[in-house]
């Protein structure tokens, strides 16, 4: 099985990028290519994409503004020039966030991510229920200044975004790592972490209490976004609110 992706970008240098790429995928297939948002879509009226590969500063219509109209969006990947829509981008759960010019080995953690997101739905598993493979790794190496420092994802309490860097807070230590939260979560296992706040990823079996709308975490109160208030409720207090 082959996964479909569609490339979206005003520049068409930037679109034979991520042709080239993903040629050297094959479980990857480009089933289009176009030069703004409107046109994709009505591609995606008429196709099936699982994953687009999209650029924001486009005319008339923003590949933003793309995805805030698409009732059932596939995995978006954004590819841009510009830090700043990181964020904005983030709140839309895009898997991952691009910035040009990217380099093969970034844009092959990106596949990394899109297969494994992808891969529940192509093998028929629940992604609802993770598959707890007991060789799961127990730790994580990240690199602090020059050293790749071992750290156990039992010991992790929570991560914070601190925009291009990410601190990760554990029993006893906190350390920066020039990291984003969508590229962290690769690392760690879906049934063990939840992200709770654009900024913020916390260890399921960490938290303490939940007071309003806040977490009570390792000696703090972090804030749950509005977005994954519903997500955070349901896997920690088992509350399903539709």
């Amino acid at each position: 099985m082959k996964y479909k992706a569609l490339i979206v970008d005003d520049e068409p240098l930037a679109i034979n990028v991520v042709v080239r790429y993903l040629e050297g995928f094959q479980d990857f297939e480009v089933v289009d290519t176009c030069q703004n948002a409107l046109d994709a879509f009505n591609i995606l009226d008429k196709k099936s994409v699982d994953v687009i590969f999209l650029d924001i500063n486009m005319p008339t219509m923003t590949g933003l503004d793309l995805i805030r109209n698409l009732k059932n969006p596939p995995l978006v990947v954004i590819t841009t020039a510009f830090r700043e829509y990181a964020i904005d981008s983030f709140d839309l759960e895009v898997i991952d966030y691009l910035v040009k010019p990217f380099s093969l080995d970034r844009f092959m953690n990106t596949i990394g991510r899109v297969k494994k997101r992808l891969a529940p739905t192509a093998t028929g598993t629940n992604s609802a229920e993770p598959a707890q493979d007991s060789q799961e790794p127990q730790h994580v190496f990240f690199k602090v200044d020059k050293r790749m420092v071992k750290v156990m994802l039992d010991d992790i309490i929570y991560i914070e975004s601190l925009k291009d860097y990410v601190r990760i807070k554990t029993s006893t230590e906190n350390l920066i790592n020039h990291n984003n939260l969508v590229s962290i979560t690769e690392y760690l296992p879906e049934h063990k972490f939840i992200r709770i706040h654009r900024s913020y990823i916390i260890a399921l079996d960490k938290v303490k209490a939940i007071e309003g709308n806040c977490v009570e975490i390792g000696g703090k109160l972090l804030p749950i976004g509005r977005n994954y208030q519903k997500t955070v409720k349901k896997l920690i207090l088992n509350i399903d609110e539709d």
